[in-house]
């Protein structure tokens, strides 16, 4: 057996074992609903019930005409009355039973929905890092979708058909055995064509929803730096890489919908052969007085009646698979590793006057590559530490650790005495205020991105917040002032408006510590020294950290501490390391060399 051969039977057995495990997640998903489910099943029974005794009333007034002049009619309108109600009965039944089905799929895919969001919010931010933006969006919304679809038709379609499969034998063996057994003997050769062709589609319909995912990415990547492709011109090539995802799609595409759609014809094919034999072997049991007129009608309609779930239940067969997949990717993302809990014994962190130790600090994202090795640091309350560097050098790395977005893999970080692993994130979070280079604004007014951090300000402090940050006076010029309405991540505002809102966010909530981080990168210079001013009061007596690239904005720094490849090369006051004549003489040096 080639090695080709024996990948391909792992993969299969993979697949098969995956889709085991998200149709026990599923029916898990459902149990906490098994009421409405008991409730839908029982209405299924009365509907299919009613549905195959209606075939019987037909024989029997088949029965009751026997030839011209020889008609029962006190009988038929008996038989024709029942079926009347029979049918009545049924309509409203199947009218209950999909109402309940669309409540219980509904809200299983809210409950999915949930813990997937949920989950995302308590993911490390390693992962988020290390994944594309666009699939977990895809995961969260159009394979929950994808899901949902599948999981109604096959609560509507695939649990009747089955029951009006089984109720069909049964009522068939009641009228003649023999004849039924024609039925069971060929009914296999459905089951076998239908489960091959299932096994193939998974696999097509996992691999259609990664590559879903992947053109979400791309296109999420995409038409967030718009203003960054056209610049460059990159149009051509956003094109061709779209083209090859979404040739990819396709092909996945094309080949599920192959193999799922060849599922109804072969079936079809052996229903109608079901329906042949019947036919046949009725008809001789009718000549040798086996059967009634009535009862070969009767076997008949039930034939009929028992291949067409073979087809409903082939038409789901693409979906159910589809959704499989979807819910297996779904599922995939709330079973990640979130953030660990906090410790027993971890304590709030609070009267926080900005005391910060880093003990021999060792930390890198990825095993293989050393980031930050024995850096140790030692600030005091109210300092002013700037931190520069080249990129790359662990500037950003060291506020992540500051922060606790990262753990730090060897020393510790310490708070007023205490490692910060010790004390909630939440307490040691609310203790920093952050102004990135990189803003962030939420779909809403103005007044809610300011008070973000806290809803609860008045009017006047948001006000007095963004005098401060110099922004009041171009929100002022605005259609609706702080009520104005601006759209994702600002939307229409220029990068300055958004940094310059940032800033007045953290202005509003005056934390204890503050960390900026290239905190003035897009403000015009003249804005920016007045927004320094503003830095500076703010700075007055709270533990300030400073990365920077423009070292000028640094100067009253009380500590600079210049970093390269990961350690602490140079540490002073700016008038020190210039004397110095050092790594920092040349950055700085460099900026103002004239050419």
């Amino acid at each position: 057996m080639s090695s080709k051969t024996k990948d391909e039977k792992a993969m299969a057995r993979e697949g098969q074992e995956r889709s085991r495990r998200t149709i026990r997640r599923v029916l898990r998903s459902i149990d906490k609903y098994r009421a409405s489910v008991l409730l839908s099943l029982f209405l299924a029974v009365v509907t299919v019930a009613l549905t195959l005794y209606v075939p019987i009333l037909t024989g029997q007034a088949v029965d009751r005409i026997v030839a011209p002049g020889q008609v029962d009619y006190r009988g038929l309108v008996k038989i024709l009355a029942k079926i009347l109600a029979a049918m009545a009965v049924t309509a409203v039944s199947q009218w209950l039973m999909n109402h309940i089905n669309n409540t219980i799929t509904y809200r299983v895919v809210k409950d999915i929905r949930t813990q997937a969001f949920d989950r995302l919010e308590r993911l490390p931010l390693s992962y988020i890092d290390s994944h594309p933006s666009g699939d977990i969006i895809s995961r969260i919304v159009a394979d929950v979708d994808q899901f949902s679809e599948g999981l109604l038709m096959g609560f509507t379609q695939f649990f009747t058909g089955v029951m009006t499969i089984g109720g069909t034998l049964l009522f068939m063996f009641s009228i003649n055995p023999l004849i039924t057994l024609v039925v069971v003997v060929l009914t296999p050769l459905s089951l076998v064509v239908a489960g091959f062709i299932a096994k193939k589609t998974f696999d097509m319909f996992r691999l259609q929803s990664e590559t879903r995912g992947d053109l979400t990415t791309l296109t999420n990547e995409m038409l967030g730096n718009m203003k960054v492709v056209q610049a460059f011109g990159y149009q051509k090539e956003a094109e061709k890489r779209f083209d090859a995802i979404n040739r990819r799609l396709t092909g996945y595409s094309l080949r599920a919908t192959f193999f799922s759609s060849i599922t109804n014809p072969a079936t079809r094919f052996v229903n109608s052969m079901v329906y042949a034999a019947v036919g046949i072997a009725g008809a001789w049991g009718a000549i040798r007085g086996f059967l009634t007129v009535g009862q070969l009608t009767s076997f008949l309609s039930y034939a009929n009646q028992y291949t067409k779930p073979f087809n409903e239940i082939s038409g789901v067969v693409m979906e159910l698979q589809n959704a499989l997949a979807c819910a297996g990717r779904v599922f995939e993302l709330i079973d990640e590793e979130i953030i660990p809990e906090e410790k027993p014994g971890t304590e709030e962190l609070s009267d926080v006057k900005g005391a910060v130790a880093l003990e021999h600090v060792s930390f890198s994202y990825t095993p293989d590559r050393r980031l930050i090795e024995d850096f140790s640091l030692e600030v005091k309350p109210g300092q002013r530490v700037a931190i520069v560097g080249p990129t790359g050098c662990g500037k950003t790395t060291v506020i992540n650790l500051l922060m606790r977005f990262y753990d730090v893999d060897a020393g510790c970080i310490r708070v007023e005495g205490k490692d910060i692993r010790q004390v909630t994130r939440r307490s040691l979070r609310a203790s920093y205020g952050m102004v990135l280079q990189e803003t962030w604004l939420k779909s809403g007014t103005i007044r809610d991105n300011i008070a973000y951090g806290q809803p609860d300000a008045s009017m006047d402090a948001i006000i007095q917040a963004a005098k401060e940050a110099h922004a009041h006076s171009f929100i002022m010029r605005m259609k609706d002032g702080y009520d104005t309405w601006i759209g994702e991540d600002g939307g229409s505002l220029s990068q300055g408006q958004k940094q310059l809102l940032c800033i007045a966010r953290v202005m509003l909530c005056l934390p204890p510590m503050l960390i900026l981080d290239e905190a003035t990168s897009s403000i015009d210079t003249r804005t920016e020294i007045r927004v320094q001013k503003a830095f500076a009061r703010m700075m007055e007596g709270r533990t300030s950290f400073i990365v920077a690239h423009r070292l000028s904005t640094i100067k009253e720094a009380d500590v600079i501490l210049v970093m390269r490849d990961g350690h602490i090369v140079e540490k002073g006051r700016h008038e020190e390391l210039l004397a110095e004549n050092g790594f920092y003489a040349q950055i700085y040096n460099s900026q103002f060399a004239v050419s």
